[in-house]
């Protein structure tokens, strides 16, 4: 006779509910949210924002808001923050409550237009108000754009500003690294770095939601982050024979843009097979302190899997950033061009 398998307890459900959503905000936010959907993210739930119904028609998510539908009828916001703020406040505690169902929020923008710009600070901040954690992921745009519309270039130095300001973890991915690729066709270019961010947002959701020998969960990420100050996410794969190259990779060869500070902390997890060793584990730790400067904190949590892997990947938090390190990014870029 065959076993009869273990009954449910109540709070089971607890456990299978989503608990991580990915928000775009604005047309390019929710592009990419339709571009990580297609790539899959097991156990996240996807939701565009937009005041463009036509735009937000055509996106195959999971869940839609329009904003505005009294003041702009569904046509857009025409680059006009105010009024993307106007709509965003009437709408601010349904928006709110949707968004208050999951314990991390990905907000997902582009910067220089009117609706993401003015939208990400304004649900960063609310959610920051709640027990959400609320990390916002920003594209800045092509130089080109800032150089030519100087509109743009405000808008998009007003956001970066009040999210810097605000602290906590902030992705900052840069178009114009993806320049590097500048022979594809733009919509691969772009599929490009939404596999980026793919990675990225995987990666943090696995660490703090699937079990590990040495734990790193929500909890664990929520009061590194209280230390931490303004902070990014990093992560990287590579063999397990070469850790030293697995650290260069997650910090060097990335789409993000950021200054480290002269006091850093990082909390680290990494994720390989059963082969691997705890010198290897030492010898990343080693490297991250190297390379980050001596640490203030260093919290690293690791995860064994029953098969021998040849791969091993590193996901990290690192804190400390210096104070306008996204704005100060933009300015290295280059000058704008002189008006007249």
């Amino acid at each position: 006779m065959a076993a009869r398998p273990p009954p449910i307890e109540p709070w089971a459900s607890l456990a299978l509910t989503p608990t991580v959503a990915v928000v775009g905000l604005g047309g390019a936010g929710s592009e990419a949210v339709q571009d990580l959907v297609r790539l899959g993210v097991p156990g996240v739930r996807a939701i565009a924002v937009n005041t463009d119904a036509l735009h937000l028609f055509h996106m195959q998510v999971e869940e839609r808001i329009l904003l505005g539908q009294r003041e702009l009828r569904g046509r857009g916001s025409g680059g006009d923050r105010a009024v993307v703020l106007r709509a965003a406040e009437d709408a601010k505690d349904e928006t709110l409550r949707r968004f208050g169902r999951f314990e991390i929020v990905f907000l997902l923008a582009g910067l220089g237009g009117g609706t993401g710009s003015a939208l990400l600070p304004f649900y960063a901040r609310a959610l920051r108000q709640t027990e959400t954690l609320a990390i916002p992921v920003v594209f800045l745009p092509f130089q080109v754009e800032l150089d030519t519309n100087q509109s743009r270039r405000e808008n998009v130095e007003a956001t970066v500003d009040e999210l810097e300001e605000m602290g906590g973890l902030l992705l900052a991915i840069d178009n114009e690294k993806l320049r590097r690729f500048e022979t594809l066709p733009i919509h691969r270019v772009f599929q490009v770095r939404n596999a980026y961010l793919h990675a990225l947002v995987a990666s943090l959701v696995d660490m703090v939601e699937n079990p590990s020998q040495l734990n790193v969960d929500l909890a664990s990420l929520k009061n590194h982050l209280r230390e931490a100050g303004l902070s990014t996410l990093i992560t990287g794969e590579y063999h397990i024979s070469e850790p030293e190259r697995l650290v260069h990779q997650a910090l060097s060869d990335t789409l993000l843009d950021f200054r480290l500070s002269d006091r850093t902390s990082a909390l680290v997890h990494l994720d390989g097979g059963s082969n691997l060793t705890l010198r290897t584990l030492q010898r990343v730790l080693q490297t991250m302190r190297q390379r980050l400067g001596n640490p203030d904190q260093l919290v690293f949590g690791t995860r064994v899997r029953p098969e021998a892997r040849e791969v091993v990947r590193l996901t990290a938090v690192v804190g400390g950033l210096r104070p306008r390190t996204v704005r100060d990014a933009l300015g290295s870029r280059g000058s704008p061009v002189p008006a007249g």
